[in-house]
């Protein structure tokens, strides 16, 4: 099972490539347990993707509902119920 914002969703990604990546907040890196462990002004850059290979993925779980495969026919439904 996978969760995710359906806004998140790409229905390109068929075959599992990373087509963009997530800016992730910078206090990510230059924070521990809230704490500064890097110089304060210090530049930081935090990008990240997550794509998880379609074999381990049962049903993908959203804010709209649960898709389960054919993804193709379950995502389009669950994109039609917008809030």
């Amino acid at each position: 099972m996978h969760e995710a914002l359906a806004a998140a969703a790409d229905a390109g990604e068929v075959d599992g490539e990373v087509s963009r990546f997530e800016e992730r907040p910078a206090a990510e890196v230059t924070h521990l347990a809230g704490r500064p462990i890097t110089p304060m002004g210090v530049a930081v850059r935090h990008p990240a993707f997550d794509v998880t290979p379609h074999r381990f993925v049962s049903a993908i779980v959203c804010e709209r509902g649960v898709a389960r495969p054919p993804y193709t026919k379950s995502l389009r439904a669950l994109a039609g119920r917008l809030p």
